[in-house]
């Protein structure tokens, strides 16, 4: 029996002459607007004169036969046919972002006409015509080679054979079908070169992509505003610009990025950080009011339990509005409950989220009638909170174009930064509950903030294996996200508190809980923020 079909790309950089026909026909073919490409002649220059040279290579999808853009989007938009071309429908995307996130190659963009995603679906239509790609039928080289992998006969399986070809990522695992013929390594590595915003040849800002539309700049403007709050009077557009300074400097060397499509910049901006913020504190109320249950029948309370439900139950809210607030299309929130893509991590926090919402409404009902439904009600309370809290690392981790966020000390970042959150909401209307209750919660914030200390410490400073972590470890501790992370994050946000409930229990618990929350606030924004600043193609 003959295998399925695997369509795939073959670039031959023997042949490549950069001179954007593919580009073109792309975007004659599929309407791809201005500042935009599913695909795109990416020039590097190498040398000094005379003994220079400029290279080319053509960048876009994958088709990857594990593609993590497919596995991350949460309602099926993004699909793998049987013949292996990665294709998508934008009448179910909600344009969440996440598969820009997942994609380690840069290939997909928010359209700024539709504000779905889209990306190189390899002319499908074209394909069930039994026509080539539009790229492939307008170069002038044939260096674009198109056709099924797993066919002998086929050309593009054939030259495979033959010649010595390279794949971008691959230590990824998404078993990518774009190969090159001839390939340089710092052509194909973005870390090689500066992605900068401005060529010699073109340049472009903003306006276009996924700055072109209101939820994207919206994003821009609250930043501009509160960046001086969170980088000690420094904007956040120009804490981008020295960022990205910093990352030129590093990477600095003879060879040169001469022209190459703009990159995208933040996607998932203040809105996430924000909804990561108030669903840990929505998780752990809950947590510390459970917790202390089953350390002592002594610091069970119903009024306790009435307010953790209730502050729950808003921050869930908060929490769902945040996410709305950051789809590029909105309307279409409910398709993660309707139209669900199982193996999306965003699908099964919606679905936690949900049964949390149930539970807590659950508690409080009971509650306000007097009764208590007893410690297993309460255990399940506590593993539905707990999921809550973490759930989020799972989907950061299926983001494998940011390899950063795959370290396996995300989840105790938050399970540590809920219990952290919940206890100082707490603290600060613990005036009434007694001093058992507030010793109860000084105790629990101070070990762990400790361990989330501990826990961060070990982050930074431990080897990394690549370099995309290192350079994100190195914008945290030493370049432009330092004087945040150190200043705020760390000292103001989690060591003077610290101090402060340990020398001054009683006169310090409101002024804790408070500089505890912004710490907490200001280390999740540096890290949904700093790791998106590392350039992907």
């Amino acid at each position: 029996m003959r295998p399925l079909r695997n369509f795939g790309f073959i670039i031959d950089n023997r042949r490549c002459i950069g001179c954007h026909a593919c580009t073109v026909a792309c975007k004659s073919e599929h309407d791809v607007a201005v500042g935009v490409n599913r695909t795109w002649v990416k020039y590097i220059e190498k040398g000094e004169f005379p003994n220079s040279q400029r290279l080319f290579s053509v960048m876009r999808c994958n088709h990857c036969d594990n593609a993590p853009c497919v596995e991350i989007c949460p309602v099926t938009a993004l699909y793998r046919r049987d013949d292996g071309i990665v294709d998508f429908d934008n009448r179910r995307c909600i344009g969440c972002k996440a598969c820009m996130q997942a994609c380690p190659y840069d290939a997909l963009y928010i359209d700024p006409k539709t504000h779905t995603a889209a990306k190189c679906n390899y002319c499908a239509h074209r394909i069930d015509a039994g026509l080539e790609p539009a790229c492939v039928n307008v170069c002038p080289t044939q260096a674009i080679v198109s056709g099924d992998l797993n066919d002998p006969n086929a050309r593009i399986a054939q030259l495979k054979d033959e010649q010595n070809v390279v794949a971008r990522k691959v230590e990824k695992g998404t078993v990518p079908a774009l190969f090159y013929i001839d390939a340089d390594n710092d052509s194909l590595d973005p870390l090689a070169t500066d992605a900068g915003d401005n060529y010699m040849w073109g340049g472009q800002t903003s306006g276009v992509g996924h700055f072109a539309h209101d939820s994207a700049n919206g994003d821009e403007h609250v930043l501009e505003k509160f960046g001086r709050l969170l980088s000690f009077g420094e904007s956040s557009t120009k804490l981008d610009r020295e960022v990205a300074t910093s990352l030129r400097d590093q990477m600095a060397g003879p060879t040169k990025r001469a022209y190459d499509a703009p990159q995208k910049g933040i996607l998932w901006g203040w809105q996430v950080s924000g909804y990561l913020w108030t669903k840990s504190i929505a998780a752990g109320v809950i947590i510390a009011v459970v917790l202390a249950k089953f350390i002592s029948a002594g610091l069970a309370s119903t009024g306790l339990d009435i307010f953790a439900s209730v502050v729950g139950l808003v921050f869930l809210g908060l929490t769902g509005a945040l996410l709305v607030w950051d789809l590029d299309k909105p309307t279409r929130f409910l398709y993660v409950l309707l139209r669900p893509q199982w193996k999306s991590w965003l699908v099964r926090g919606a679905y936690i989220i949900t049964v949390y919402s149930v539970l807590l409404v659950s508690n409080l009902l009971v509650c306000l009638a007097g009764y208590s439904l007893g410690m297993l009600f309460d255990l399940a309370l506590l593993i539905s909170a707990m999921l809550t809290a973490i759930y989020t690392a799972f989907l950061f981790a299926q983001a494998r174009g940011r390899s950063f966020w795959q370290s396996r000390t995300v989840p105790l970042h938050m399970v540590t930064h809920a219990v952290i959150n919940g206890a100082a909401f707490l603290l600060l209307f613990a005036g009434n509950v007694g001093e058992s209750y507030v010793q109860y919660l000084c105790y629990l914030l101070c070990v762990t903030a400790l361990i989330q200390l501990v826990i961060t410490m070990v982050e930074l400073f431990l080897p990394h294996g690549d370099q995309e972590s290192r350079l994100v470890v190195n914008s945290i501790v030493a370049g432009k996200y330092s004087r945040l992370f150190w200043g705020v994050a760390i000292a103001a946000g989690t060591i003077v508190p610290l101090l402060g409930l340990m020398l001054f229990p009683q006169t310090s618990q409101i002024i804790a809980g408070t500089l505890f929350l912004f710490g907490v606030f200001t280390s999740q924004h540096i890290w949904v923020r700093a790791p998106q600043q590392i350039p992907l193609s």
